[in-house]
């Protein structure tokens, strides 16, 4: 392994730091190298904190003159919630950079590099850029569309049962597992379910380790429970039911009268009005008609199977209502990873007929 690969691949552990924690910012880590040694590193820890660039120049002080900076996403060349790191890189004489990915923004896609040039700065970009770029995969969607990106969630059995016929859906998974899978909820801005989940399972939709994070229930006629353990210990802030017929009832939560699409809530509708209120990552965690509804539109950007050794036969489909005409229309997942978690298997990937297609030209 090459220095610059080694020096790139560092910054990436750096940036994975604050994984969970920057949205609606990307995940980026930076460090700063002289005479062959790592004299500083950075990452961006929190949206409103210092970017990664001026995390570690500031670690560095007077030492970072002369230097290379390593850093995963392009610098910021415009002031936004902090002042330029463009800026920034040049008073504190960095003599190269080095990028791994060019940031998705409009605002920004490319400039920086042009501006350090001009200031004298050697630029190289292009380092794991597909790496960097799928690690902030959210980010770049909603900063591009205006839409979040969405994760579907299934935990399932072998022949693709979510729940007994009775309605019994506890549990089909291991506990090791299910630990694994709250555990990465910490990554998303919002988790989403049907009110059919919510008043079948009760779930508290909480993440490992506990973070403030939106709840989203889709409630056409708002049958939730004002006792629901959704609402336990969460601001009515974060709490959004969206409903076609609000409830005189009291709810702490934000219900929005929202439009209906055949017959239930317009999910695109709501993703939208998530995006704009700086939501970029949406869980939809269940259920099955939600999942299979949102796959149907082509709103779903990526898929997490959760596969237990089991065969239930007779039971609920993890992706109820959609249907294709024929097999040749099946949904194929692309760039597909497989792990074992336990004695379960997670198999994840992308829909090829999503990949921010019709949703994002506005025609479904």
């Amino acid at each position: 392994m090459n220095n610059d690969l080694m020096y790139m691949n560092r910054a990436w552990e750096l940036a994975l730091q604050g994984w969970g924690k920057t949205s609606p910012n990307p995940m980026v880590g930076a460090l700063l190298v002289k005479a062959g040694h790592i004299i500083a590193e950075g990452y961006h820890h929190f949206c409103g904190g210092d970017h990664a660039e001026v995390d570690a120049l500031k670690k560095a002080g007077f030492r970072a003159r002369g230097g290379t900076l390593y850093v995963t996403l392009e610098p910021c060349s415009h002031e936004g919630r902090t002042p330029a790191c463009t800026q920034a890189i040049v008073k504190a004489g960095i003599k190269k950079v080095i990028i791994g990915a060019l940031d998705p923004n409009p605002i920004n896609h490319g400039k920086s590099l042009k501006f350090l040039r001009r200031k004298g700065v050697e630029v190289e970009q292009g380092l794991l850029a597909g790496e960097l770029t799928r690690m902030n995969e959210a980010f770049n969607c909603w900063i591009t569309t205006g839409f979040p990106f969405v994760t579907s969630k299934v935990a399932q059995t072998l022949d693709g049962k979510i729940a007994h016929y009775s309605g019994n859906s506890k549990w089909i998974t291991s506990k090791v597992t299910r630990g694994w899978a709250r555990r990465f909820r910490y990554s998303f801005d919002a988790i989403m379910v049907g009110i059919n989940t919510v008043l079948k399972d009760d779930p508290c939709l909480k993440t490992l380790p506990v973070k403030r994070i939106k709840k989203i229930v889709l409630d056409t006629y708002c049958k939730i429970s004002p006792r629901a353990r959704l609402f336990e210990g969460s601001d009515p802030e974060d709490i959004f039911i969206f409903t076609a017929h609000p409830s005189v009832k009291k709810i702490k939560a934000r219900v929005i009268k929202s439009p209906v699409y055949k017959g239930k809530i317009d999910l695109k509708w709501v993703l939208e009005f998530l995006g704009k209120r700086e939501v970029t990552h949406v869980l939809i965690e269940g259920g099955g008609a939600v999942v299979g509804g949102a796959l149907q539109r082509g709103l779903v950007d990526k898929m997490m199977i959760y596969m237990a050794p089991k065969i239930m036969g007779e039971g609920i489909c993890g992706m109820g209502g959609l249907r294709v005409k024929s097999l040749a229309d099946m949904i194929q997942l692309q760039d597909m990873s497989i792990d074992k978690i336990g004695d379960d298997i997670l198999i994840q990937g992308y829909p090829a007929v999503s990949l921010r297609g019709a949703k994002r030209r506005g025609n479904l």
